[in-house]
């Protein structure tokens, strides 16, 4: 039986699965997520799901490596459209941009429920998923940063309560990273903070769209009270 290690992107998804829950993997590529839970036994069962037929061969042959046919299913899917409503498990979206997952979660409606624990892993424009749940009823539980070379990283779980979060401007940028004394979780905020500084300042030198720049300036005083706020908070 092969086994699976994870690299430090997939290691702060793996982190986050509730242990017991039956795991959902969206776009699941070669199942290297999956197979390292059922493995170590956080979870006594998984389906792994990708939209194209190429990984999903990738991912029916890792399971075969790892001996792990009788408790792994492979499907073609695209999002969870083919998963069966469930409860009691984790969906994992990992590495697709923020506004697909959000996008993938809106049209999929047997998540809205306590048992369902959403993990979810952008590759980029974070903010448009914690905004997805912050919209529809979803609170954040946990979020954690990994570093692998240049590149940072973060993953956030999530749980449908049924009431809305209260945003300030700039929360949707950091979540529950503000505050947060991790190295590597302040040097993703403080790249979150260049983004959006860079693109007032470009949209203000060519005085084009001046709504967004308005928009942006706002952002980026509320990112800066927010790390002011929760420096002391311990989270």
């Amino acid at each position: 039986m092969s086994d699976i290690r994870l690299d430090p992107r997939l290691s702060a998804v793996a982190s986050l699965v509730q242990p017991g829950n039956k795991l959902l993997d969206v776009g699941t590529d070669h199942a290297f997520l999956p197979c390292f839970l059922v493995q170590r036994g956080v979870c006594p069962c998984a389906a792994a799901g990708d939209l194209r037929p190429g990984p999903l061969e990738n991912a029916k042959s890792t399971v075969a490596a790892c001996s792990l046919e009788d408790r792994i299913e492979t499907l073609l899917s695209d999002g969870l459209d083919s998963f069966p409503p469930q409860t009691d498990c984790t969906v994992v979206l990992a590495g697709m941009g923020g506004l697909l997952i959000a996008e993938l979660l809106g049209r999929t409606s047997w998540i809205r429920d306590r048992s369902v624990q959403i993990v979810a892993q952008p590759m980029s424009h974070a903010e448009d998923v914690r905004r997805f749940f912050f919209q529809n009823g979803f609170a954040l539980e946990k979020e954690v940063c990994a570093a692998d070379g240049k590149h940072v990283y973060c993953a956030m779980a999530a749980r449908f309560s049924g009431k809305p979060t209260e945003e300030t401007p700039a929360l949707p940028y950091g979540g529950l990273l503000f505050g947060q004394s991790d190295p590597t979780a302040k040097r993703f905020l403080q790249t979150q903070f260049d983004r959006l500084k860079k693109r007032r300042d470009a949209l203000e030198r060519a005085g084009t769209d001046k709504e967004e720049a308005a928009r942006l300036r706002e952002v980026l005083d509320d990112f800066c009270e927010l790390k002011k706020q929760r420096s002391g908070s311990g989270q």
